[in-house]
């Protein structure tokens, strides 16, 4: 199974609760903190709902 490593790249300063919740869900806290998860639908999900605040890389 694949790993992805995901990076905050932008605040959730100003954003909607939702997205501050997911972000903080994934495990993410600080800015450029990168945290690493497997590859499932339900982490795809959470990362399509705040692409613009993170990066995305996977690794195998």
């Amino acid at each position: 199974m694949a790993t992805l490593s995901v990076t905050l790249i932008r605040s959730t300063i100003r954003r909607t609760g939702v997205q501050k919740r997911t972000v903080e869900a994934l495990g993410l806290r600080k800015l450029h903190q990168t945290v690493q998860h497997q590859d499932s639908p339900q982490i795809r999900g959470m990362i399509n709902q705040v692409k613009h605040l993170v990066t995305v890389s996977e690794e195998a």
